[in-house]
């Protein structure tokens, strides 16, 4: 998996434990950002129905439903992404 923060690769022999750490820039890794069903998109951003609602995705947390996300989370603000378009779509001459 690779790190929510600085995207580095994470590699892990057994589970990722609830206090893991990334080595390169010491961010917790069983937080929700790093997580397969994390989605913005969905109700409490993830796709995991069962799992209690984390406030602060990006901090440490005992959900028992983690499973680590291969990719880790894009930094990319799909709010001013989908302005972008939609202003070069009604472009004023």
């Amino acid at each position: 998996m690779k790190c929510f923060h600085c995207g580095k690769e994470i590699a892990f022999k057994e589970r990722v434990g609830f206090r893991d750490r990334c080595a390169a820039c010491d961010r917790p890794v069983h937080a929700c950002l790093n997580c397969t069903f994390y989605d913005p998109a969905y109700n409490n951003q993830g796709r995991e129905t069962q799992a209690q609602r984390v406030v602060e995705k990006d901090r440490a947390n005992f959900c028992e439903f983690f499973a680590p996300g291969k990719s880790g989370v894009k930094k990319t603000d799909a709010g001013s992404d989908a302005r972008a378009k939609l202003d070069a779509m009604f472009k004023k001459s």
